[in-house]
């Protein structure tokens, strides 16, 4: 791969507006990586070091990532858009012995030194542009003897259900996600990829691909602008992208309403959040020849399943409509998935051998060669979500759904989110999906609202742009036309309750998945108020 880029990073723009990129090659690259690696071993970072990683997506993230997994040292990478006290709180539990990051993320570290006092060292890396130190001869490094089993990063969970976790990566199940991911979609050397994911960019070197570094802030994705990563795509022929459902609705109504095609990308991947079929079929048009996938899994394991546009808008989109849930496709190879009773509480491997009739809803758990085993001093949690069989490690997704009989997974929703309500219980995704269908919905969330001591299921809507009702007879009509919706299937025909919202709150990591928890704490209080 020599001489060929393997990373782009932006630097403005030149005369005729396109955009300046830093580029660097696979040996540059090596070379950074290198240099970075002599200058934290004088700094007395080495092999079992336990790094909290604070440097700004670009050149330093992605060639530290890379020194610190050659000198056998152990990077913590934790949200940035999670907010100060949750972030102090991770640092706390993660127990760093050293941090490098930018001259803010240092300042902050002694501001806030009761979190950081773990540290031994600090180490200042710059902007997105900055190039490691060149140590006096300085040359290739000895890469630190490691297994598999050994641990490689702890990542943090976005906490969008509770409290952030630190998951424990080992060496091999980086491998087992590259080699997944690679097989999956077809990934051959020499392709370009734009990660809207600063964590996934970690992959391409290892996939042969170049990586372009998007203009967008990692602590509010949603805020990108989608013109920037149009230019991105087209001008650097950007083969494979990844990014929330949420951005890639900004980039296709942008492409819609100027006419623009991404004739280059072959494959889209779409996570972070259930992706509504209307934006696959959007971009069906928009990408030309190429497709749509969406992965499923989570932090502690991924990829689990994935399905294309293809099978998702001629086999399952309508079934979606109609409250079956959301398809999320067939488990990938060396992954096994099994649908079990719904418990709050730990399981053994018992709870493994009666797994649930074909169609029956249950709680997902998934084994195989990507799975994390523990979380990072987090004894209890772990028991709470993972089912130890023999050595065989399962992980509790903690989402609930279901097996088709033709062996696809139907999501239905997160265990912590579902309401019950009159003995029966109301799944997230299978309700939405009815709903989110209405002329004017941009989406619609489930939430047990308090009434007196009863709790009622119902829906709150946040509109279109420009569609949120203005008045009482608007209002009655945006109601009428969710009632009708209701009535339609068994799911929802219970349903009696509608309210607006202008804007739900998302997850930290990609601001896609609804926090319906916090949406629901939020209105409950409100109604408590009388507002």
């Amino acid at each position: 791969m020599g001489e060929r880029d393997a990373l782009k990073i932006p630097r403005g723009r030149d005369a005729s507006g396109r955009i300046d990129y830093l580029a660097l090659s696979f040996r540059q690259l090596a070379q950074e990586q290198d240099n970075w690696g002599c200058h934290l071993i004088k700094r007395g970072i080495g092999q079992g070091s336990r790094v909290l990683l604070m440097a700004r997506p670009g050149l330093p993230l992605i060639s530290l990532c890379f020194a610190l997994f050659k000198i056998g040292a152990v990077p913590i990478v934790i949200d940035p858009g999670m907010g100060l006290r949750s972030f102090l709180s991770c640092v706390r539990r993660s127990r760093p012995d050293a941090l490098i990051g930018s001259p803010l993320a240092i300042w902050l570290s002694r501001i806030f030194w009761g979190s950081f006092r773990s540290l031994r060292t600090r180490v200042k890396a710059g902007g997105p542009l900055s190039r490691a130190p060149s140590p006096k001869g300085a040359g290739e490094i000895y890469a630190a003897e490691t297994t598999a089993r050994d641990l490689a990063a702890i990542l943090f969970t976005s906490g969008s259900t509770g409290p952030p976790k630190g998951v424990c990566y080992e060496h091999g199940m980086f491998e087992a996600q590259v080699s997944a991911i690679r097989e999956q979609y077809g990934i051959c050397e020499g392709e370009v990829d734009l990660p809207m994911l600063p964590i996934f960019a970690l992959l391409n070197p290892a996939l042969g691909m170049t990586t372009v570094v998007p203009e967008i802030n990692p602590s509010k994705p949603a805020t990108v602008d989608p013109a920037k990563i149009v230019q991105a795509i087209q001008q650097c022929g950007v083969t494979n992208s990844f990014g929330s459902p949420v951005l890639w609705r900004k980039i296709g109504t942008y492409c819609v309403e100027r006419g623009e095609t991404l004739p280059s990308l072959k494959r889209i991947l779409m996570a972070g959040a259930s992706v509504p079929p209307p934006l696959m079929g959007q971009f069906r048009k928009i990408l030309d020849q190429g497709q749509v996938h969406s992965p499923y899994g989570a932090t502690e394991v991924l990829p689990v399943s994935s399905i294309s546009d293809s099978e998702v808008l001629g086999e399952t989109a309508h079934l979606t409509a109609q409250g079956k849930g959301t398809c999320v496709g067939r488990p990938l190879p060396g992954v096994e998935v099994k649908i079990i009773s719904v418990s709050d509480e730990p399981l053994d491997a018992t709870a493994l051998e009666k797994p649930t009739a074909c169609e029956e809803i249950g709680e997902i758990v998934a084994t195989g060669p990507s799975v994390t085993r523990e979380y990072d001093g987090l004894l209890n949690a772990t028991r709470e979500t993972k089912i130890d069989s023999e050595g065989q490690i399962w992980h509790r997704m903690g989402d609930l759904g279901y097996f088709d009989d033709q062996g696809r997974i139907w999501f239905c929703g997160r265990k912590a989110e579902r309401v019950e309500s009159g003995g029966k219980t109301y799944h997230t995704d299978c309700c939405e999906g009815v709903f989110n269908t209405v002329p004017m919905v941009s989406r619609s969330a489930l939430i047990g609202l308090r009434q007196n001591s009863r709790t009622i299921p119902s829906i709150v809507v946040e509109p279109l742009k420009n569609a949120y009702p203005q008045s009482e007879k608007e209002r009655s009509q945006f109601i009428e036309d969710l009632q009708e919706a209701a009535a339609k299937t068994s799911v929802t025909s219970d349903i009696k309750t509608f309210l607006f919202d202008r804007a739900f709150p998302v997850d930290v990591r990609h601001n896609a998945k609804i926090n319906r928890l916090v949406l629901a704490k939020r209105i409950n209080e409100q109604k408590d108020r009388g507002e």
